[in-house]
């Protein structure tokens, strides 16, 4: 006679689940380890807020991607930041990048100053993770053969020449009423390298350099500064500066009524639509050459539309940290691997065009996309428009300004 043990009620609901989780492969598999991306920008000192615009716009452009289904060519793959804050000071930016690597960054987005990522970048460089310049003017960062930085914006280089033809437009459509002009900026390589290449570039558009002045970082007060532009009476005052600095000399000059034909900037730091929101009548028609979104892109404007619904500003800061996470994505995509020197084989051979930005396809040589271009924009009472180029512009240019009553 065969008999037959009992079957407990446990092992009947073990057997039960293990079926559940069988017929369930996906739960059995592992989900992939998210890409750490790790953003180095300057949230607290002189640069924060700057440095936080940067921070915003980078983390939109990783929670759309999660959103949309991760890195699909890697099975889903989410991506994942990594905060870092250099306190806006360089040495602080590199302990970051190291501390980083250690938590197993697979890239870095940074730094919004070019004083920061030169040595952040070299720091990376040891380890061949890719570096993302979101914000960094200065051409040395991608002119000392680091095969790992990539930057999708203009330097200041590209952007000095495109500003000396938009300007020397102007001025010629206008009886070129501008003749000569005062250069004030600040001390770092950003500000310093900028005014360089503005003084050396000027007489070219037949506009005289009267005299380069410079500044610390911070400022409290350009009232003798106001004076001695004021008493040079120059046709254009030229700025190069941060944030803090870039607001207080415009406010300064203003409250001196010191009459130009233009408050003009390239890559200033606080012209943006912050300016013109707390305080109009300092922004009015100012002007500046500087990274700009496709105001003709859907894209954009949706954007823009949903900083503002958060209670931000749309600010250049924003849209290239979002377009520089955007071009590592489509990197990632492409290479099917987060592999450092896969990735960066891919950057290298990009052709990204999904942006918002006024830039053809992306094409990097020794690291900088050649296609990025910025534009010349002037303040209204209430807003930013594209004065130049004329395919991007949404407004005619106020030169010269009118003088104060």
């Amino acid at each position: 006679m065969t008999t037959t043990s009992p079957v407990s009620r446990r092992l009947i609901l073990q057997a039960g689940a293990a079926t559940a989780v069988l017929g369930t492969p996906g739960l059995l598999l592992a989900q992939p380890k998210p890409v750490k991306i790790g953003l180095v920008h300057p949230v607290s000192g002189g640069l924060a807020y700057s440095g936080g615009q940067s921070r915003m716009g980078a983390q939109m452009a990783i929670d759309d991607i999660n959103a949309a289904g991760g890195i699909k060519s890697m099975g889903g793959t989410k991506l994942e930041a990594l905060l870092g804050d250099s306190q806006s000071r360089p040495e602080v930016g590199v302990s970051e990048v190291e501390r980083m690597q250690q938590e197993g960054v697979s890239a870095y987005l940074g730094c919004f100053a070019s004083g920061i990522a030169l040595p952040a970048t070299q720091a990376a460089a040891k380890y061949n993770t890719p570096f993302l310049i979101d914000v960094g003017a200065s051409d040395l960062i991608v002119t000392r053969g680091l095969k790992n930085v990539f930057r999708l914006k203009p330097g200041f280089g590209a952007c000095v020449d495109d500003a000396i033809v938009a300007l020397g437009e102007i001025n010629k459509a206008a009886g070129g009423v501008a003749k000569t002009a005062v250069l004030v900026h600040e001390e770092s390589e950003f500000g310093t390298g900028t005014a360089k290449l503005l003084a050396g570039k000027l007489p070219g558009i037949n506009i005289q350099p009267l005299e380069t002045i410079k500044h610390a970082n911070p400022t409290r007060d350009f009232s003798n500064v106001a004076l001695r532009i004021k008493g040079l009476k120059p046709d254009l005052v030229i700025m190069s500066n941060y944030q803090n600095e870039y607001v207080l000399l415009a406010r300064t000059l203003h409250q001196q009524k010191v009459d130009v034909a233009a408050m003009f900037s390239v890559l200033g730091g606080g012209f943006n639509f912050k300016l013109v929101q707390e305080q109009a009548d300092v922004a009015l028609h100012m002007m500046d050459y500087n990274h700009w979104y496709n105001p003709k892109n859907p894209k954009a404007i949706d954007m823009r539309k949903r900083v503002e619904a958060k209670g931000g500003l749309f600010t250049f800061e924003v849209y290239l940290s979002y377009a520089s996470i955007m071009l590592y994505a489509d990197a990632l995509q492409r290479a099917a691997s987060a592999d450092k020197e896969k990735a960066i084989a891919a950057l290298e051979s990009s052709t990204f065009a999904d942006h918002m930005l006024p830039y053809g396809p992306t094409k990097f040589v020794n690291g900088q996309n050649q296609g990025g271009k910025g534009a010349l924009l002037q303040a209204s009472r209430t807003d930013i428009n594209v004065v130049w180029p004329d395919q991007f512009s949404a407004a005619k240019p106020v030169f010269p300004r009118p003088k104060f009553g």
